[in-house]
């Protein structure tokens, strides 16, 4: 019982013991700081000990930060550079210096007419004076631990641990209640263990985890062939090639190919930037440490690469024995359609009294292991696009291909059949005639729309004549040799099925291209009115309107022969050119009018000329609207045929042979007449029997403006009925019969300077204008607007 008693007693004295060492420590520790241990139980029972709890003030984390901040720049990558450099950093967003042109550029430059880039140069050509920070980065488990290096402490367990510490200048930090820990030299990957196990000497039981916040900043210096050399102060996570960003990469002169990192006078690393661009090789890119100096040699030599390779460019050479076939890999090779067959090589030689030669040679085996000099150009060729064993067909065709030559081929083989020669716009126009999927669609068309399309859906063929185009390569001259398509598929056995060669070129014709004989072209025309059967009707060659009326079934008994119509595209297109060169005339003569009244108005008072000028201007203005009216006259392509109005019988229509288009309007007896210009009201009255112009004029009443000696009719029929000479009276003209459907045109007088009046000067020569371009009564209310 006594040896029980004394061991219960010595273990009291010990716990005993040990919490007046701890609260010993946290005294102390209180002295410096209270607030940076709080116990609130003990560590030997949760029923009688206080808690230990280790964490930052606001203060204290201020005080642990001091040192970093307060180092010159703590900022990752950011130069610390030269007082001028600075003022150029503190330029928001301002972009460092242009890279030069260097002397080789320029003698490229004149040889080739343009400047090549110098590879390499534009991974630096974006780069700014100032760096972003490396925020939130992992930090590599082999980075060593130093001065100013931040680390962020949590620990769970019989202690409560939230605490941030930086490494001191003796490389260690100091942990409440724990003690220093020397961290100079330690992996990061390692930084927890040797935390853990400081911990672990006064408490057990604790999981630790540590992370890291900001880290130390290094100095670093750039020289040589830099293009913004200096001091820069930079992250100790930066590597050689994070920092030549800060510098700019090498300038014009200096070399991407040797980048040496010089430490404690030795060199650490050199890397071949080019291994990094066009490979993503960055096994020379080495971490930098505090005072490293990076050193960028001037080049030692510099080709060019022009032609048909990937990446045209001014390329540094590395070693004395770069080769071609090296050169181009970095340079990512040749296109497919570069012709290695063929390359040349220009080259210097500066003891010679004409330095420059070229080579010729083939970039294969040998010719890929030459070895290239500074200024050496090396030209890389194209293919030329020549098929060796094709034949083409073209033309009016399915689709214009390149087919294979087949030896004993024959044009029978090119086309197998008939539907070849169907073109694409051939099946667009008969797919388009049906609309789906659009049920709510008006089925049926503008009147005409479908009527003026019947028998285009296919572009005719020409069959007589398609043609064979031959290349003779020997002497490079060209041969046609013709055949009559229709042949090729009715005979093939014929001469007509030609033997191609290699090379040969077959164009199909359709009737548009190469214009047939009338009596080969396909005829559809419409018949429209008062006939039995109005259509479209095919007609062959010779037909005329005869031929046209009797296959609709003749006329019908309201036919009125006066008033039959007829149009014509190709008269149209005629006219739509005349028309034009018409509007070209009356602007000329506008110009040339112009012309002399600014030549008259010198001679002038300052009054008078002012007031002529005003007046010129308006008439001017007003001679251009007219013009504008005029060119948006449409002409219908009609013709007239000056028939007898007396005329009752359809046989003594013209014998006109039909052709493609044409469309004839056989119109019912029109029931009124038309009055237009310078009448009191410009009205559509009855036609009556017998009636003449001086009656309907009467009805209408003249105005006084009205220049009753140049009246006209437009007749039903196209043509115009107008005073011949300045002897016809108004009753002359006035006497005339007027005809269902026929217009009467009053002008007014020349002395009103009206727009009509003035654009109708002349109206002999305008009514003949009316007839020739088949414009009707429309024309003259376009013109009168």
């Amino acid at each position: 019982m006594i040896k029980i008693t004394c061991r219960l007693v010595a273990v009291i004295l010990a716990i005993t013991s040990i919490a007046a060492h701890a609260q010993d420590t946290a005294g102390k520790a209180g002295t410096s700081d209270p607030s940076m241990v709080s116990s609130e139980a003990g560590f030997a029972s949760p029923e009688t000990s206080r808690r230990v709890s280790i964490k930052n003030t606001d203060k204290n984390t201020d005080k642990n930060t001091d040192a970093l901040e307060g180092n010159a720049e703590a900022n990752p990558a950011l130069p610390a550079r030269t007082a001028s450099d600075a003022r150029q950093q503190s330029v928001p967003g301002r972009r460092g210096p242009e890279v030069g042109t260097s002397e080789f550029q320029k003698f490229i430059a004149d040889s080739t007419g343009k400047i090549l880039p110098v590879f390499g140069a534009q991974f630096f050509a974006n780069a700014t004076t100032t760096f972003t920070p490396i925020s939130g980065a992992p930090v590599p488990a082999d980075y060593p631990l130093g001065t100013g290096d931040e680390l962020m402490i949590r620990g769970t367990g019989s202690i409560d641990i939230d605490y941030r510490a930086t490494i001191d200048r003796n490389g260690q930090i100091s942990i409440p209640t724990i003690g220093t820990v020397n961290l100079a030299g330690v992996r990061a990957g390692d930084a927890e263990s040797v935390i853990r196990a400081a911990v672990a000497t006064m408490y057990k039981g604790v999981t630790i985890n540590v992370n890291f916040g900001k880290l130390r900043a290094i100095t670093v210096y750039v020289v040589g062939q830099a293009n913004r050399p200096g001091t820069y102060t930079v992250s100790s996570l930066s590597t050689l090639v994070t920092t030549l960003f800060a510098s700019g990469g090498p300038n014009a002169n200096g070399s991407m190919r040797h980048l040496q990192v010089k430490r404690a006078g030795k060199v650490v690393a050199d890397l071949d930037l080019y291994a990094f661009i066009a490979k993503g090789d960055k096994s020379a890119d080495i971490k930098l440490q505090d005072g490293d100096s990076i050193y960028i040699p001037a080049a030692t030599g510099h080709v060019a690469l022009v032609g048909k390779v990937n990446t045209p460019a001014i390329y540094e050479l590395r070693t004395a024995n770069d080769t071609i076939e090296s050169m181009l890999d970095i340079a990512g090779g040749m296109p497919v359609v570069a012709d290695p067959r063929r390359a040349y090589l220009e080259r210097i030689d500066a003891s010679k009294s004409q330095p420059r030669s070229v080579e010729q040679f083939a970039l294969i085996g040998a010719g890929l292991k030459r070895t290239l000099k500074n200024g050496d150009v090396l030209n890389v060729t194209s293919i030329t696009p020549d098929f060796s064993n094709a034949v083409i067909l073209r033309g009016n065709v399915d689709q214009a291909i390149r087919a294979p030559f087949l030896p004993g081929m024959r044009v029978s083989d090119l086309i197998p059949n008939r539907e070849y020669l169907i073109t694409r716009n051939s099946i667009k126009r008969q797919n388009g005639a049906v609309s789906t999927g659009e049920n709510d669609k008006v089925t049926n068309e503008v009147a005409g729309n479908i009527a003026s399309r019947i028998g285009g859906l296919i572009d005719e063929i020409n069959w007589d004549y398609a043609v064979v185009e031959r290349i003779n390569r020997s002497d490079l001259t060209v041969s046609l040799i013709p055949f009559n398509l229709g042949n090729v598929f009715s005979n093939p056995s014929s001469t007509d099925n030609v033997q191609l060669q290699p090379g040969d070129t077959v164009t199909i014709f359709s009737q548009q291209d190469v214009a047939v004989p009338m009596d080969k072209r396909r005829v559809f025309v419409r018949v429209e009115g008062e006939v039995k059967v109005p259509g479209v009707y095919q007609m062959t060659a010779g037909e005329t309107l005869q031929s046209l009326l009797a296959r609709a079934g003749g006329t019908t008994s309201n036919a009125y022969f006066f008033g039959t119509a007829f149009y014509r595209e190709q008269v149209r297109v005629e006219q739509e050119a005349n028309l034009a060169k018409a509007a070209a005339k009356l602007e000329n003569q506008l110009r040339i009018e112009q012309s002399k009244s600014v030549a008259n108005a010198r001679a002038l008072s300052t009054n008078d000329a002012q007031a002529a000028e005003a007046q010129r201007q308006a008439e001017q203005q007003l001679a251009k609207e007219n013009i504008s009216r005029f060119k948006q006259l449409k002409p219908t392509g009609r013709i007239a045929f000056g028939l007898d109005p007396a005329e009752r019988s359809f046989a003594r229509l013209p014998q006109l042979k039909l052709e493609n288009g044409d469309r004839l309007v056989i119109a019912a007896k029109p029931e009124f007449i038309h009055i237009f210009g310078a009448v009191n009201a410009e009205a559509s009255p009855m036609w009556r029997s017998n009636a003449r112009v001086e009656d309907y004029l009467k009805m209408a009443g003249l105005t006084t403006d009205a220049d009753a000696e140049n009246v006209f009719i437009m007749r039903i029929d196209g043509s115009v009925v107008a005073p011949n000479t300045s002897a016809w009276s108004f009753g002359g003209i006035g006497g005339v019969i007027v005809m269902p459907g026929d217009s009467i045109v009053v002008p007014e007088k020349f002395d009103k300077e009206t727009s009509w009046s003035k654009f109708t000067k002349g109206t002999r020569e305008w009514a003949q204008i009316f007839a020739n371009f088949g414009l009707g009564a429309a024309a003259v209310k376009t013109l009168r607007n």
